[in-house]
């Protein structure tokens, strides 16, 4: 037995099942709010166990605002939600020192960003120099004020909305901060049974005001550390190298590093969920069409970034 082999066998007999039951148990939980949209509830569960961020983008009123709710309350954790408006200011999400008149003495009074699960919700109606408040905290996991530095709580995760209507009054999102978000979902509108059964279940009283945590946030944290120690071969990182280098050398911009870093650490949630201690090909490939297309920007348009990664799961061999 190889030592590879034996570490995948002393994760699995520990720790593992443990993880792979808290995800199960978010994702089932969100379900009992959000109807339908399975695939894009495992992939936002992933991406937190990865220690990602996730952004929703589609059209109002389908539901992204209340799947990362949905997902807040399951987790035992310190919620907090930014409300992102055009007149938001940078110290209204990451907080301001405030003079004590008993004191003598500046204290600083912490902004909304200081929460294991935050909500940017309508992340793109603030201005760039609003959203920039979130680039420290969303990479090191900390905020800088005035020359000094203050660690969010940890596990910390990021869920950030936007709308796909009315661009004139909404600003883009810099690629620096796209590249933050691990992952990038679309719900898209139900069918028609789904949405049947949503009106059938909302009518009333809102199952979201009865939704109580099934994990607490000690268990996430080591959930998450047992996603970071699932095993990568050398043969997967290789492959998740090649898949970057084939959007970098036909787009405009291709996956970052950081891009390459993120589906192999939503692989590694991914393998967690199906009860694996080491990731496969077939983890990379099922969280690549969510990881990757974010950070692609096409020299055309008659190819979309979509398209592209797509096309890389195609050609890009496994060796």
């Amino acid at each position: 037995m190889t030592d590879t082999d034996t570490s995948r066998g002393q994760q699995s007999d520990s720790a593992l099942p443990d993880a792979t039951r808290v995800a199960t148990d978010v994702i089932e939980n969100v379900e009992e709010v959000i109807v339908g949209h399975h695939d894009e509830i495992e992939h936002l569960v992933v991406a937190i166990l990865g220690r990602g961020h996730v952004l929703l983008e589609d059209v109002p009123g389908v539901g992204k605002t209340m799947l990362a709710r949905a997902v807040a309350a399951s987790v035992d954790g310190v919620f907090k939600r930014i409300q992102f408006t055009p007149d938001l200011l940078p110290t209204d999400v990451t907080g301001v020192n405030v003079f004590n008149q008993k004191s003598q003495e500046f204290e600083f009074r912490p902004g909304p960003i200081f929460g294991n699960v935050v909500l940017g919700d309508e992340i793109n109606r603030a201005p760039p120099k609003t959203q920039s408040a979130l680039l420290e905290a969303m990479e090191e996991g900390q905020v800088t004020t005035d020359g000094t530095t203050h660690a969010v709580p940890q596990p910390f995760t990021v869920i950030a909305t936007q709308n796909t209507v009315e661009q004139n009054r909404a600003y883009d999102l810099p690629m620096a901060e796209l590249d933050r978000f691990m992952t990038k979902l679309h719900l898209g509108y139900p069918d028609e049974a789904e949405e049947a059964a949503m009106l059938g279940s909302v009518v009333g009283h809102h199952p979201i005001e009865e939704l109580s945590p099934v994990a607490s946030i000690d268990a996430l944290a080591t959930a998450r550390n047992t996603v970071a120690e699932v095993t990568v071969e050398e043969a997967i990182r290789e492959y998740a190298t090649r898949l970057a280098r084939y959007t970098r050398e036909r787009a405009q911009l291709g996956v970052s590093p950081r891009g390459s870093l993120s589906l192999l650490r939503a692989a590694q949630g991914r393998a967690v969920l199906e009860g694996r201690p080491y990731v496969v090909p077939d983890d990379v490939q099922q969280e690549a069409p969510v990881v990757l297309p974010h950070r692609v920007q096409t020299d055309s348009s008659e190819q979309t970034a979509e398209a592209l990664v797509a096309e890389a799961l195609e050609t890009v061999a496994v060796e």
